[in-house]
């Protein structure tokens, strides 16, 4: 065996090391109801908004002109002539800390969003964000 650990590792080209990455190496956390780009200085380009019913819908973060959060209504996101209600339970509470998920909606690191089928709502933790229902009008 002429090939050591040291060489296998230093002599391999670029390729071979993008290739190797795990396929959640883009750097998104899963929340459940919401996904988190881990780099500070990362922001995604579009937001899905995935439905009970498996359809997704993607807008682009450009066109999104202003947030509303009203703990009562839910989140209000217009995107040009479009707007988009979110409803559920914690949409403003802190998931980990620094992380709420209408503060990753205005600073674009929130790549999608997800309603939460019955089997979560029953499962999840206290204090957990949950989205009942995302409406578009």
């Amino acid at each position: 065996m002429t090939d050591s650990i040291l060489s296998r590792y230093t002599n391999r080209r670029p390729e071979d090391i993008v290739e190797s990455l795990p396929l959640d190496a883009e750097g998104t956390d899963d929340f459940g109801s919401f996904g988190w780009l881990r780099g500070v200085r990362d922001r995604a380009v579009m937001l899905e908004l995935r439905l009970k019913n498996g359809n997704i819908i993607a807008l682009g973060y450009s066109w999104l002109d202003r947030a509303e959060c009203n703990p009562s209504q839910g989140i209000t996101l217009h995107f040009g002539n479009q707007t988009i209600t979110v409803t559920g339970r914690n949409l403003n509470a802190e998931t980990r800390p620094n992380i709420r998920l209408f503060d990753g909606l205005i600073r674009h690191r929130v790549p999608w969003i997800q309603e939460a089928g019955l089997a979560t709502v029953l499962n999840v933790q206290a204090g957990a964000t949950i989205v009942d229902a995302i409406a578009l009008k």
